[in-house]
């Protein structure tokens, strides 16, 4: 297979992934905001688990109550809209500033992550109370026989055990902030939740105390939920890597492994009732993401529902257990972690979560998605030897470069033969006209004789095609390298260059590679289509990842260096037929 046909071909298959893109774009957009109340299944109550998930849920049964499940009513109507109560505190650590009371996480500023690479930059506001950009983590209690705290209602700071002043602040020297809340209910009953703040760590510690003092027993079911609006996309590049990013619902269970749901199909891809043992639910945005992380052990019951708030749809993905009864005299304690912050793939490696690295979406497909995390790890080790993430991705095109030497430089010979016998080719061309049977029989017989390969230069192709999907999704999606700059005017490898310097050169690189393959005998047509491809490929990469043609263009670069010593190495003078 010649040159010509080889740049055919890798240009066939990416105006097939770009159209690939651009359809899975148009597929994650969030629905309409209109009539959103009269398709999406109500819930009872706001944002609060109904009946029936109650009932789903089950009661283990105990001596002094009922030993099936009784169905709890629903709660009464309350206010969807969040605000903070009247004990709510501002936590500050080294990463994130949280305004949160005993029921709700309302807001959470991430310190370390601007918004933007300008300088000055307000932090990444990843849960907040703005109706426009609704995301908050909330956590309660429900009971079909007790009086028990909401998210909404019942939780108040334990000043006993707060600190004086209740300053929620991480000082130096200082590795954790506690912040304990309470609520006391009828008949002896109390229930003491903590949130656990550490340093560096964008995890948060919840646990949940419930203590019966009174004479009967106590049941309850915890339940946890994730609430937020479609986030707005707000850059408007062709190829934003934000708007290829998956911005949705995930879980895991032990059982499906892991799930996710676009915001477009809440309600087209039908309910989510799933009993799980341990794993976790989140939303996922580009970058960042919010999960609940149950005990290992705890086993509850997954739901995925909608509501509508003034004409704008809100989603809601929770967790409810499968509940507890507490004894006279007896305490239970329930713990989970709430992920806050950005999709690191070291600190949720650190978790021990089984299929919690899937947060970090690098595709949709598996196998996809373990070559990026591949490619992220052996990038990451570049990035700890080079100190920038540009030279390591030079260093990671060098070490494949390396790798896939035999299959190039076999492919770089076919070509360099093929080149040497082009006069001949062309001979045989004019020889046989249009009989193009004759005509293929005598290449066949050249190539055999010669011993050359026509189609060597396609296996690298096909090897390098998945590893440049797979290095567009790792560069996307890998905080890491947000806002990461390489040298000069590259200043965030994440984001097109402003410039445009790195297309350019990647249109004289591909000039470049074109002239060591004459098009002796090519068909018009194809020299046509073979000269524009440069022009074609520089606008396109115009909007890529300024990373991602940091990639191509050192691929490029090298390629024609070995491409141009094999050239020189074996095609000698042009073979001409005698007589």
């Amino acid at each position: 297979m010649n040159q010509t046909r080889l740049f055919l071909i890798f240009a066939w298959l990416m105006v097939a992934t770009l159209l690939w893109m651009e359809w899975n774009k148009e597929q994650a957009a969030p629905p309409p905001t209109t009539g959103v109340s009269t398709t999406a299944p109500a819930v009872p109550g706001g944002d609060t688990p109904d009946a029936a998930e109650q009932a789903r849920a089950g009661v283990p049964g105990a001596p002094t109550m009922a030993a099936a499940p009784v169905a709890a009513p629903e709660l009464a109507a309350v206010a969807s809209e969040s605000a903070p109560g009247n004990d709510a505190v501002t936590v500050t650590t080294d990463v994130l500033q949280v305004l949160l009371d005993g029921g709700e996480v309302l807001q959470a500023d991430l310190l370390r992550y601007p918004s933007t690479a300008e300088e000055g930059s307000a932090p990444v506001r990843l849960f907040s109370r703005d109706p426009a950009d609704f995301f908050v983590a909330q956590s309660g209690w429900i009971s079909n026989t007790n009086a028990t705290p909401t998210h909404l209602s019942g939780f108040v700071l334990d000043r006993s055990a707060a600190p004086a002043g209740a300053d929620f602040k991480l000082a130096p020297g200082q590795d954790e902030v506690v912040v304990p809340f309470v609520w006391t209910g009828p008949d002896g009953v109390s229930i003491h939740r903590t949130y656990t703040f550490r340093r560096g760590i964008y995890v948060v510690d919840v646990r949940d105390q419930v203590v019966n003092q009174g004479t009967t027993p106590w049941q309850g079911f915890l339940y946890r939920q994730l609430s937020r609006v479609p986030r707005a996309l707000e850059s408007s590049a062709p190829m934003s890597p934000e708007k290829y990013s998956f911005q949705g619902a995930a879980w895991f269970s032990a059982a499906d492994k892991y799930e996710k749901r676009k915001y477009a199909d809440f309600i087209d891809d039908g309910p989510l009732d799933k009993q799980v043992t341990g794993g976790w639910i989140a939303f996922l945005q580009h970058h960042f993401f919010g999960a609940w992380i149950p005990a290992a052990g705890d086993t509850g019951t997954f739901s995925l529902s909608t509501t509508s708030e003034s004409g704008v749809p809100r989603y809601l993905i929770r967790e409810v257990d499968t509940g507890v009864n507490v004894a006279p005299g007896a305490s239970v304690q329930n713990e989970a972690r709430l992920w806050v912050g950005p999709k690191l793939v070291s600190q949720i490696q650190a978790q021990d979560v089984p299929g919690l690295e899937r947060a970090v979406d690098f595709s949709r497909f598996a196998p996809m998605a373990a070559l990026a995390g591949w490619l992220f790890w052996v990038l990451q080790w570049l990035h700890g030897l080079l100190g920038n993430w540009g030279w390591a991705i030079v260093g990671l095109v060098v070490l494949l470069k390396a790798v896939m030497f035999p299959l190039s430089a076999a492919q770089y010979k076919s070509m360099a033969k093929m080149r040497k016998f082009q006069p001949r080719m062309a001979q045989l061309k004019e020889r046989y006209g249009d009989d193009k049977q004759k005509l293929q029989q005598a290449m066949m017989e050249l190539y055999k004789k010669e011993k050359i390969n026509p189609v060597g230069g396609c296996l690298p192709l096909v090897l390098q095609m998945p590893v440049f999907l797979a290095l567009y999704w790792m560069l996307s999606e890998s905080v890491e390298l947000r806002h990461a700059p390489w040298i000069l005017w590259i200043q965030d490898l994440t984001a097109r260059d402003p410039y445009f310097v790195l297309p350019v050169i990647n249109i004289a690189l591909m000039w470049a590679t074109q002239k060591l393959n004459p098009m002796t005998g090519v068909d018009p047509m194809q020299q046509k289509m073979m000269q524009f491809m440069p022009l074609a490929f520089g606008v396109m990469f115009a909007f890529f990842p300024a990373g991602l043609v940091l990639y191509w263009v050192t691929n490029a670069g090298l390629g024609l260096i070995q491409q141009w010593w094999m050239v020189k190495k074996y095609s000698g003078e042009p073979v001409v037929a005698k007589g």
